[in-house]
């Protein structure tokens, strides 16, 4: 094992460490948690092997091996040192399993992905001499699904009617007290972003460090601050214009709807493409996205 692969190693772990326990590198992640980690990746392996009607039982990791083979057995055991002598490359096939199930071709589709790593401070969403509306932001901390009519990949199918579904989690930094936002999309891919608010408004600015790509959202909450004030109201749908760069690399505008997920038991933390018929979108969201010539942003 060269000093390189040592590197490349480091950036995998500690987007593990980020991905599944939010934490920012493999030294601040517990045994316990990387057993955890270990334990949903084999479950994705398996939700993999089912997706592509596999019979055969999914080539699962072992529970101790990203805690024992590769932060002990490599990361610890050759931290600092410049010589490497005796260390052994570690398998890459077992590596590119473990990403491909994230969405990536394989490990080195990763590692070229991820030559710059993925930094919140990128992303400013700043308006001076307004006050932040923090009541509002804790308001939006919660598990969300988003919904919009986006372009196809396949041109021949740019009159099927789908609404894309992705997952949503706003949470409050603990280190820096900014107000996060993770989004899935397609693939597997994840954006990162932040989301802030002044007076009504909510605006959110996410990239994706996997691929070019990079969305920006606006909604107004009309009246929010007065109905905030009210003990028994409770945020539960915004809607937003979003901008992005559609799946056939065009850039668009899109109307786009959050709903708050009240039950996170059966919370799907993936992207889904449905047919407009579909039975599991809500009736709501349909029927506002249906009509893409008359709909327009609904003011709540």
């Amino acid at each position: 094992m060269k000093k390189e692969d040592l590197v490349h190693l480091e950036k995998l772990m500690n987007f593990l460490s980020a991905h599944f326990v939010r934490k920012n590198a493999w030294k601040d992640v517990s045994k316990s948690e990387w057993t955890h980690i270990a334990e949903e990746l084999n479950r994705l392996l398996e939700e993999q092997n089912r997706r592509h009607k596999i019979r055969k039982d999914a080539d699962l990791l072992g529970t101790n091996y990203l805690y024992e083979h590769l932060i002990i057995n490599k990361l610890k055991a050759y931290e600092g040192k410049e010589n490497m002598a005796g260390a052994s490359k570690p398998n890459l096939s077992k590596l590119s399993r473990i990403v491909q199930v994230l969405g990536y071709d394989n490990y080195f589709d990763f590692i070229n992905s991820h030559k710059e790593t993925f930094s919140f401070n990128d992303l400013k969403i700043e308006i001076p001499k307004v006050a932040v509306n923090t009541k509002l932001l804790d308001e939006l901390i919660g598990f969300w699904y988003s919904f919009n009519r986006n372009l196809p990949d396949n041109p021949d199918k740019i009159n099927e009617e789908r609404i894309w579904r992705s997952s949503v989690e706003i949470y409050k930094s603990e280190a820096s007290g900014e107000y996060l936002i993770e989004r899935s999309g397609g693939d597997n891919h994840k954006y990162y972003g932040k989301i802030t608010a002044y007076a009504d408004y909510v605006f959110i600015i996410m990239n994706s460090n996997t691929f070019i790509r990079q969305r920006h959202f606006i909604s107004r909450l009309k009246d929010i601050n007065e109905k905030l004030k009210q003990p028994d109201y409770k945020l539960s749908e915004m809607h937003f214009i979003s901008t992005c760069i559609s799946f056939n690399q065009e850039p668009i505008a899109l109307f786009e709807i959050f709903q708050k997920v009240k039950n996170t038991k059966n919370f799907v933390a993936d992207s889904v493409s449905f047919l407009m018929e579909s039975k599991e979108l809500p009736v709501s969201v349909v029927a506002h996205l249906k009509n893409a010539e008359g709909n327009r942003i609904n003011y709540r």
